[in-house]
């Protein structure tokens, strides 16, 4: 059995540092996947992983390497449904909130329907702020996942 491990979208995670706090504690390795160099903790369980090429290329890196051990962190609802039709452990966003296989379809196609209306010259709005609610609720749901995968 893969011992449980945490791989993050990193580019745009607003919770890079609870995710250290969580993986410090609980002795996970943590890949943060991005296009650009990030700054990192210099620490043992902290890997970076800079990608070149095209947009999708730390999707595409990060999908690669899901199994049932990997926890992702997204907010990419195209990368958290591949990541769940590749096995991962868990998919969660960055504001906690889980991404499952029942409820990944429906995301996908409120996606696409924003999409459109966005194409098309709708103005609709976006995620709402990110809050100290949404900060809690993921180190909640971080800590539970990982828990889950260590059974």
């Amino acid at each position: 059995m893969n011992l449980p491990r945490i791989l993050v979208d990193a580019d745009a995670c607003p919770v890079k540092e609870e995710i250290y706090r969580v993986a410090y504690r609980r002795e996970v390795p943590v890949t943060l996947v991005s296009n650009a160099y990030l700054r990192v903790p210099q620490h043992p369980l902290i890997n970076r992983i800079v990608v070149d090429g095209g947009f999708d290329a730390a999707d595409d890196w990060i999908a690669d390497h899901v199994d049932g051990a990997a926890v992702v962190i997204t907010s990419d609802i195209l990368l958290a449904d591949r990541c769940l039709k590749g096995g991962a452990g868990a998919v969660l966003g960055a504001n906690g909130r889980p991404f499952t296989t029942s409820s990944i379809g429906n995301a996908v196609a409120v996606r696409a329907i924003m999409s459109d209306l966005r194409a098309g010259g709708d103005r609709v709005g976006g995620p709402p702020p990110f809050s100290k609610e949404d900060r809690s609720r993921f180190l909640s749901a971080l800590d539970e996942a990982l828990v889950r995968l260590k059974r």
